[in-house]
């Protein structure tokens, strides 16, 4: 759990408007295609979904997860898998203790908070596709290689 919260920690933005959705989130399809990954991919700020794509192999069954797992990261406020791994730490699941509609919640990794520095989560990446870990991966990947050009200037 300390790597998790520190992913949350570290990825935080001083900013993030359309610009920087755009480029989350063609970079994370670029990854997906590159890697031969059927993902869909989704970044939201609030309730507005400002990137939506979804690579050969997916289904609507991708856009079903992307909305489950938003549900977990907006009610707790981390990242879908940083939720489930407590559970599991716990010995226990999400879906026994949190008393929450399976069908509406997913604990599972690849949705992660967009995080305004001294603000808190204001918006949401998303990637479904591949195995948990691997999803919340590529997210976290993703964010930090958005963060360190935005330091740089690029």
């Amino acid at each position: 759990m300390p790597e998790l919260q520190e992913q949350e920690e570290r990825l935080q933005f001083d900013s993030f408007d359309h610009d920087d959705a755009w480029a989350l989130g063609t970079r994370l399809v670029e990854l997906g295609r590159a890697r031969g990954h059927a993902i869909t991919v989704d970044i939201r700020l609030g309730d507005h979904q400002l990137f939506h794509y979804a690579l050969p192999g997916t289904s609507a069954d991708n856009d079903d997860w992307i909305e489950r797992k938003i549900r977990v990261v907006r009610r707790f406020g981390h990242s879908s898998y940083r939720v489930g791994q407590g559970f599991r730490d716990r010995g226990t699941t999400f879906e026994e203790q949190a008393h929450l509609d399976p069908a509406r919640y997913a604990a599972h990794g690849g949705c992660f908070p967009i995080i305004l520095r001294g603000t808190g989560p204001v918006g949401t990446v998303t990637v479904s596709g591949l195995p948990q870990l691997d999803d919340h991966r590529l997210v976290v990947e993703a964010l930090g290689l958005l963060l360190e050009a935005k330091r740089s200037g690029r």
